[in-house]
């Protein structure tokens, strides 16, 4: 109790309050309090009181009642606080927005009887379900051990919060399972980008609040130099103005502390802490004295009493050099990433007719669209026990009406039971209702074609990030940072902040992290519903925020994959018209068994593409090729096979936990099914074998296979030609395919640039607290969406061919369009960026107030690139403006080899050697701006990660344009996302509607309207506040996106 009184900040609100002059203090002494009645008790006209540990909260009550003192905070009212249940009720009946929830009450004498059913993925609570992830609660205020259950698809576990011990809050366990003993309560988890907000009344008309990193992210408290907590306030909205004096009047606290959670635009109380004060803030003591003060004298001689008020200070804005040499306001940045090194991954398809399989499609809703995703561990289960009982059936009765290749479901039984266990991350199902049954494909299919309905079941595995992706995305997230202004030497800035000297002092793109701890960067991440999509975008969070730990607890909270209908996914088994011809054209050419002619060069790349036109002269003949590829397989099959005769061999551990049987099973499949019954090859497999090969090249090479580089080098080429052109082999098959992959992602792209006033939604620095801060009531906003290869060759595409700018008539467009041109592959973790720039100095309706740079990565290095790679101009040369200053040749340099980056600190508790690449050299012309991914790191995983494997660099950053106006980017926006909508609307005129579309509604209402942006130029508007409301208000009422 001694603690608290004479605690710092109870001193320093003390002290102040002994300047009033009709104001004396006494502090009680705390043997008076615990020995002494409360008759003996001082005397007072006014109580500070308020329970903590030890405290008699009874006693404090008897002497209110005997002496009638002014109470800055009511007693009685203390009570309800210290019981989770009283405080949850309160708000509720004060109308006040609480995550859902449920109280689980159970009697200490038989904790077994109680209401709860706990499900691998879901507790339900008296009825009530919460799934994962969920939080549990103890119902004592004073029990601060909290837990949050993270769901199986996400790695499962759970996070354990307490108070805080040294510089940790929460620890992750592997435990998924509730508590067994004690009374909880159980509510939703709300997610909040990975920040609390925690709000500090002192009457009903002024509140204080300060942002913090959730203890729930990674238990890591951020601390500055002193060793203090490192907090920013921020402003509250008007709507939690409002809330936070409902709190103050609804349990009669005058001084009071409550948790905000900020999610899908809306505030959610989840917890009232009672009388506390903020720490280590001047300004708040000041402000708390004057109002505690203020109001004493107006209820004990109101004649005294004295205004006050907060003065307002202007801010300054933050401002960074453009490529043309001006000085502008860096206001967003988004990001298209794809995922990383992943394992091979493997797909069986079979047409199936058994009762069992339709029973199954309807109990989960297949019905409804005609489609079904099974992830989850108990409907794969499902799917096991099926095909084991109809092998079971198959064994004991030949001639049984079993439609179901046996061999098929040999392989999807023998699939599903890998590992022992199910993870939704590496395993799934699909199943595609078919009216007609599957028409006959290939040679494989059975003669007889079977009437009726059917579905098709199409069983995915493999594709998991591995280790060495995991690294690349975590990497790729620190060099991210450099993005960002204020990267370099911060105390030039004459920036004051814990942040320059505390946790993240001497850090690389030290800019982004302060933006970031001021809560000044409105930050979103995205991922497609697939694992090794998910677990790319928390990796890279991790490096981009400086995380540590686990990477669960990062991605629940801060990457959102859930309803977001096709923004980031795409149905590959479900091909448009338009690629299924293009498919068909692309195997005709891949058949013949010719030298190609010049008129299958005109077919083939009729966009004159370097690397297609490469890639031919490396094949010639493309049946003679896949012959050798064939025969190349079949050596390191049998290859394989040997080494498993040899006892040596036995335990071998290949990467990623991978046996040799494992690795030869994979192998063989490729082997069956690249060469058909008839002779000819599947050209549809090309890219798998490019795939494995490149794995197996990169991750067990100490296997010394013999061929394997001819295997590469043959498969690689073909690749080169099959991957890039199944997205269409002309421009206007290119576009139409992208179309169909990118318009959802393309207007919310829009969406993003349009969106670069603030709204209330976004954390905002309070300016009084702000000395020192560039920009404190404006924002950076980071969009940052994680995909796989289809979105980005997609999005490309609509950039190249869909009439952003003449490459005629613009020399930089030109120049952009040959490099990528060259550009053999969209590797692991390819990158488009957009930023957009504002300058403040331009007139708020003219085209030259914006200013948006357009920038690209083709991802990782590949294993063997040529010494003949495209060369592009550097990140942000210096823009046509300056016709002085001419950017070189020659960016995609060897980045593997330089002295160690002696600035570099590591945060990762995993022990990697890096090695700093060469720094390029700087292109003539270029700004000198933060040296964005001149630092990328070729990292040598010790032994002990998960077996050795050389980790390749990430290709740097390349400006494709830097002097696109935001005019000229949402005209094309518009125009790409008009022009999809018109070729749907003729394509829904002129046919019948299935019962069973592909195309999902974009939205609960069935239109496509809800995500369109506005027909108006948005440049035009960006000064009109109003208009843009009425935008945001029709976007968020679509069930795709949680607010921004």
């Amino acid at each position: 109790m001694t603690k608290k009184s004479k605690s710092k900040p109870m001193t320093q609100i003390l002290e102040r309050l002994c300047k009033f002059d009709y104001i004396d203090m006494v502090i009680f002494p705390e043997e008076v309090i615990l020995e002494e009645p409360v008759e003996k008790w001082p005397l007072c006209d006014c109580l500070i009181s308020f329970h903590s540990k030890g405290f008699p909260l009874d006693k404090a009550v008897e002497y209110a009642k005997l002496r009638n003192p002014l109470l800055i905070n009511d007693l009685n009212m203390q009570y309800f606080i210290q019981d989770r249940r009283e405080v949850y009720r309160i708000l509720q009946e004060e109308g006040i927005d609480l995550p859902r929830y449920a109280v689980l009450n159970r009697d200490p004498d038989n904790p077994e009887e109680c209401n709860l059913v706990e499900g691998e993925d879901q507790v339900e609570v008296n009825g009530e379900v919460f799934h994962k992830p969920f939080v549990e609660k103890p119902v004592c205020a004073e029990d601060h051990n909290v837990y949050i259950y993270y769901p199986t698809s996400a790695g499962g576990g759970s996070q354990r919060l307490f108070r805080k011990i040294g510089s940790r809050s929460s620890v992750y366990s592997p435990e998924s399972s509730v508590r067994k003993t004690g009374s909880y309560i159980y509510e939703e988890f709300m997610p909040t980008d990975g920040t609390d907000v925690k709000v500090y009344t002192v009457g009903p008309d002024y509140a204080h609040a300060e942002a913090r990193k959730s203890p729930a992210l990674d238990g890591k408290v951020e601390r500055d130099s002193e060793g203090k907590e490192i907090r920013y306030p921020v402003m509250l909205t008007a709507m939690e103005k409002l809330v936070a004096r409902k709190v103050c009047l609804a349990f009669k606290q005058t001084v009071c502390g409550f948790d905000l959670l900020r999610a899908n635009g809306h505030s959610f109380v989840c917890d009232v802490n009672g009388f506390s004060f903020v720490k280590n803030s001047m300004k708040y003591y000041d402000d708390c004295a004057k109002v505690l003060g203020n109001m004493v004298m107006r209820e004990l001689a109101p004649q005294l009493h004295i205004p006050w008020s907060i003065p307002m200070e202007a801010e300054d804005i933050p401002i960074v050099p453009t490529t043309s040499g001006t000085m502008m306001e860096l206001r967003c940045v988004i990001a298209i990433i794809r995922h990383g090194d992943r394992t091979p991954k493997q797909k069986m398809k079979m047409e199936v007719r058994h009762p069992l399989f339709f029973e199954l499609f309807e109990k989960y809703g297949g019905y409804k669209t005609g489609k079904l995703k099974l992830k989850k561990p108990k409907q794969l289960q499902e799917v096991l026990d099926i095909a084991r009982l109809l092998l079971v059936e198959l064994g004991q009765h030949t001639d049984c009406e079993i439609e179901e290749k046996k061999s098929k479901l040999e392989q999807l039984k023998t699939v599903l039971e890998m590992y022992g266990h199910f993870s939704g991350i590496n395993r799934k199902v699909q199943l595609t209702y078919l009216r007609n049954g599957k028409p006959k494909a290939s040679s494989e299919e059975e003669d007889s074609k079977k009437d009726g309905p059917s579905l098709l079941l199409v069983l995915k595995w493999g594709g998991e990030l591995t280790p060495a992706g995991r690294v690349q995305a975590e990497e790729l997230g620190r060099a991210f940072r450099c993005m960002y202004p204020g990267a370099g030497n911060r105390r030039s800035l004459g920036c004051d902040s814990p942040i320059d000297f505390g946790d993240y002092a001497g850090f690389p793109g030290c800019g982004l992290l302060r933006l970031h701890s001021t809560y000044r960067h409105d930050l979103k991440i995205y991922a497609s519903d697939e694992g090794r999509v998910q677990m790319t975008a928390a990796a890279f969070a991790k490096g981009l925020l400086a995380l540590e730990g686990e990477l669960t607890p990062i991605l629940v909270q801060m990457v959102k994959s859930a309803n977001m209908n096709g923004l980031l996914d795409s149905d590959s088994d479900s091909l448009t018209d338009c690629q299924q011809k293009v498919k068909a054209r692309l195997h005709e050419i891949m058949q013949k068994d010719q030298d190609f002619t010049e008129e299958d060069y005109q077919k083939l790349a009729p966009t004159g593409s370097p690397s297609l036109v490469n890639s031919m002269k490396v094949i010639e003949n493309p049946v003679k090729t896949c012959d050798k590829v064939y025969a190349l397989i079949q050596s390191l099959t049998s290859q394989i096979r040997k080494r498993l005769e040899d006892p040596k061999s036995a335990d071998l551990q290949l990467y990623h936990s991978e046996t040799l049987e494992l690795m030869l099973q994979r192998w063989s499949k490729l082997e069956r099914d690249f060469r058909m019954k008839n002779g000819r090859y599947d050209i549809s497999k090309i890219p798998d074998i490019y795939d494995c090969i490149k794995y197996d090249l990169q991750h067990n090479a100490s296997l010394d296979l013999e061929d394997t580089r001819e295997l590469f080098r043959l498969s690689r080429a073909l690749a080169d030609i099959v991957i890039p052109q199944e997205y269409g082999i002309n421009r206007a098959e290119k576009l139409d395919i992208a179309q169909a992959y990118c318009v959802p992602l393309m207007k919310k792209i829009q969406l993003d640039l349009q969106r670069t006033h603030e709204d209330e939604a976004v954390n905002k620095l309070h300016p009084l607290y702000s000395r020192g801060v560039m920009s404190p009531g404006r924002h950076v906003r980071t969009r940052l969406y994680f995909t796989s290869e289809s979105h980005v060759h997609s999005l490309l595409s609509i950039f190249r061919y869909g009439g952003l700018l003449n490459e005629e008539k613009d020399q930089q467009w030109k120049q952009a369009m040959d490099y990528l041109s060259a550009v053999t592959e969209l590797n692991y973790m390819t990158q488009i960026v957009i930023m957009l720039y504002e300058d403040n100095n331009k007139d708020p309706s003219s085209e030259e107030r914006f200013h948006v740079e357009l920038h690209f990565s083709p991802g990782v290095k590949g294993c063997e690139d040529e010494e003949t790679i495209p060369l592009g101009f550097g990140f942000r040369p210096a823009s046509s403006e300056n016709e002085d200053k001419k950017p070189n040749q020659g960016s995609l340099e060897d980045l593997s080899q330089d002295e160690p980056d002696q600035a570099l600190q590591i945060s990762d508790p995993i022990n990697i050697q890096r090695r700093s690449p060469m720094i390029r050299n700087r292109k003539t012309g270029s700004m000198e701006v933060p040296d964005l991914y001149d630092r990328l790191y070729c990292i040598l995983c010790p032994a002990g990660f998960e077996g050795c494997s050389m980790v390749p660099s990430i290709y740097p950053l390349e400006t494709l344009h830097n002097s696109l106006s935001l005019k000229q980017v949402d005209e094309f926006l518009n125009s790409v996302c008009e022009s999809n909508s018109e070729v749907q609307a003729k394509t829904m005129k002129g046919s019948q509607i299935s019962l069973y579309s592909p195309q999902q509604p974009l939205s609960s209402s069935g239109s496509e309207a809800s995500l369109r942006p506005p027909s108006q130029p948005l440049w035009r508007k960006c000064n009109d506040f109003r208009g843009i409301i009425s935008v945001l208000t029709c976007f968020h009422c679509t069930k795709c996106f949680s607010r921004g």
